[in-house]
């Protein structure tokens, strides 16, 4: 399947691009020490650990930990590979036969069959509390066609439902668990993950330990991994130079340095797809203006932006997906030179001629606090007076996504590993990520629809031109930065790999004394 992949040779275009390799490959000749537990610092409370439920992209590293995917990715190019589905096949354009692995059950020790599968898939796409259907609209209905067989109908052809089935939209939760729990399920989860759910301390710590069960021989390594909430990056790598922690991700480039002075510690750095960036809403006022929405993509100067807050080691964004990627639009590269003077003038033509006030939300850890002074500071040259009030993630993506307060959001879009879920979770008119639920751009929903038409990359990079040139003129986003993933852990980890999306997994992960 080729189906909304990434080539191995995108990838290693990627890198390269970077100037980096990854670090802390996995050796597969040679068996590996068995115990131990990792022990993780991390920047972010889960939203929830159910994934059909959760709103933020940060909890999936949360997630990987509990739950299998019906397909999963490979780690340097994202191309599909089976998971916890053997095969798939489309018969025809509008129908996707997935073929289940024998013998997996979840933690409750419950089968993970067609049935089991196919209510997971009727839960995302239609439950009340699903934030994934949208992943799943072009599914029309699921029936159970053997004990191992599911077969999806679609409502229209579509090629990115592999992929899809490789993030939350295919991960896999006990029917009985949910049925019994209902929104405790939230915070008792139960999947068929390497790791079974121990414990969550809010915002303190998220334990899980070993699967006994687990469909795949020898893993996991790890008797368990503990997950500490410790908000402030420089605090987390610190916790890990000190040994209280062996590993800690989401560091800013600032931090290599530090990372590098210490002789206990490994860096582990790659490319992703993670893009800083201003979420807009753009179903209340002023920015339900297209020319105030382009006002504000011209008072950014990016270069100034990604020097000041990431020492110019991370890639200046103008779309939602990096340079490198092969969905990306080229003619589109420059669409926002920074122009405070055309930012004025556009801001006077919408009745602002003395500009106006934007009310935006932030987080409170420092690094987002710098982005937030850079911004201010830029905007003023336009005109536009940015307030910002600050707070901890999953309150943030609350207020905005599910309260719509606020303008606009300053956060990040962690990446999808199909490009067209990005477009559909973020601009799709339903979207959770679409704060004012608003259809902004007439011919949206059909380009949107138009790539995920055909598996041919060459056809799909075309689909996604159009696609990319509607969100960009109508300045649906203000992208800002691909941030390159930045992690350290102390030498007695080993087996870590990197991943285009950034989020990291510890399936392969063991210890060494």
């Amino acid at each position: 399947m080729q189906s909304g992949s990434m080539t191995r040779r995108h990838a290693l275009v990627l890198l390269a691009a970077a100037g980096l390799t990854p670090s802390g490959s996995a050796d597969a000749q040679a068996p590996h020490p068995r115990g131990g537990i990792l022990r993780v610092s991390a920047p972010y409370n889960p939203s929830t650990l159910d994934p059909a439920t959760g709103g933020s992209g940060n909890d999936h590293v949360f997630l990987y930990t509990l739950y299998d995917t019906l397909v999963e990715w490979e780690y340097a190019t994202l191309e599909p590979r089976p998971g916890l589905a053997t095969s798939w096949s489309y018969p025809d354009p509008k129908t996707l036969v997935l073929e289940l692995r024998p013998g997996v059950v979840f933690h409750d020790a419950t089968p993970c069959d067609a049935e089991a599968v196919r209510f997971n898939l009727e839960r995302h796409r239609t439950d009340p509390r699903s934030n994934t259907r949208p992943d799943l609209a072009t599914v029309a209905s699921v029936e159970v066609t053997g004990p191992l067989q599911v077969t999806l109908h679609l409502s229209q052809p579509d090629t990115a439902l592999p992929l899809i089935l490789s993030d939350r939209a295919g991960m896999m939760v006990s029917p009985t668990a949910v049925r019994a729990l209902g929104k405790d399920f939230d915070r008792k989860p139960v999947g068929t993950g390497p790791w079974k759910f121990a414990g969550w301390a809010d915002n303190e710590k998220v334990s899980v330990v070993r699967n006994e069960r687990y469909w795949k021989a020898g893993l996991p390594y790890l008797d368990g991994v503990e997950i500490a909430i410790i908000n402030e990056v420089n605090t987390g790598l610190r916790s890990v130079i000190a040994g209280q922690n062996d590993f800690v991700f989401f560091l800013s480039p600032q931090q290599k340095p530090v990372i590098d002075r210490a002789k206990n510690l490994v860096a582990v750095t790659g490319p992703t797809l993670y893009c800083i960036q201003l979420y807009l809403n753009y179903g209340r006022k002023p920015l339900n203006d297209v020319r105030v929405r382009q006002a504000l993509n011209y008072a950014i100067d990016r270069p100034e932006f990604n020097q000041a807050t990431a020492n110019n080691l991370a890639e200046s964004a103008m779309l939602t997906l990096p340079e490198q990627h092969w969905a990306f639009d080229r003619s589109m590269a420059n669409a926002y030179p920074h122009d405070p003077d055309r930012a004025r003038k556009l801001l006077a033509e919408a009745g602002y001629p003395d500009g106006f006030d934007l009310d935006l939300l932030g987080g409170s850890d420092q690094r987002m606090v710098q982005r937030e002074e850079v911004l201010i500071e830029q905007f003023s040259k336009a005109g536009i007076r940015a307030h910002f009030t600050n707070g901890i993630v999953p309150n943030t993506t609350t207020q905005f996504f599910i309260e719509k307060q606020h303008d606009a959001y300053l956060s990040a879009w962690t990446g999808r590993p199909d490009p067209s879920l990005t477009y559909q979770l973020m601009f799709g008119k339903d979207s959770f990520y679409n704060s004012g639920r608003a259809d902004p751009v007439p011919g949206l929903a059909e380009a949107l629809l138009a790539t995920r038409e055909s598996a041919d990359i060459p056809a799909r990079k075309a689909a996604f031109a159009r696609l990319q040139r509607l969100v960009t003129e109508n300045a649906l986003v203000v992208p800002l930065l691909f941030q390159l993933e930045m992690d350290a852990h102390t030498t007695k980890v080993k087996g870590y790999q990197p991943n285009l999306l950034g989020k990291p997994k510890f399936e392969n992960v063991y210890l060494v004394a």
